[in-house]
Order: C-alpha cells, then structure tokens, then sequence
C-alpha cells in the first residue's frame, strides 16, 4: 500500500471553503476502486494547514485519481485558495506482524 500525505496551507478566509470541497473530493475518492482511504485532518494550532492522507492500494492508483472528473474538479476550485504551493510526501505501509520494519 501506498500512502501520501498532501499538506495544504490555505489562504486566511478560505478554510471553509477549502473544506467543504475537499470533503466532496474525498467521498468522491472513496468510490475509486485504488483507493483504500482519504483522511482529511485539519491542524489544531494552525486551522489553515491541512493534510490529505490518501491510502492507496498500488502504485498505479494515484495517477489514475488524477484522471477523475472529481479530482480535476477539486484542483482547479481550490488552486487559488492555497497560501504556497501544496507538497506531498510518500510512504510504505509497514506491518510489523510480518517482521518487515
């Protein structure tokens, strides 16, 4: 399994926003078939910094969520609600029963 972490600071004032379409993207998402699970956590001390946890079950998914209607939809409405540039970063799924860490 494949998981990213899409970290988001959006401008001030568009927190809502920037919620509630990336909320719609998220139940979206969750109808894929390459997706697992889409997390939307929001930062307590700093409620204009997101993160997107996207659980991805092989490492073709991703580029096929980019091709959705509902992804593409989401990008372009919350491009301008970003303070910088959103930045990622990948992981691997451990399991630690299997004695693979």
């Amino acid at each position: 399994m494949l998981i990213v972490h899409v970290n988001v600071h959006v401008k001030s004032g568009s927190e809502d926003a920037f919620l509630s379409a990336t909320v719609e993207n998220a139940r979206a998402s969750l109808q894929e078939p390459g997706i697992a699970r889409f997390d939307v956590v929001r930062g307590v001390d700093d409620p204009s910094f997101f993160v997107l946890v996207e659980a991805y079950r092989d490492d073709q998914a991703p580029a096929a969520h980019k091709e959705t209607a509902h992804y593409k939809l989401w990008r372009d409405k919350v491009e301008p609600m970003m303070a910088v540039a959103r930045t990622s970063v990948k992981f691997r799924e451990v399991h630690p029963e299997a004695g693979a860490w």
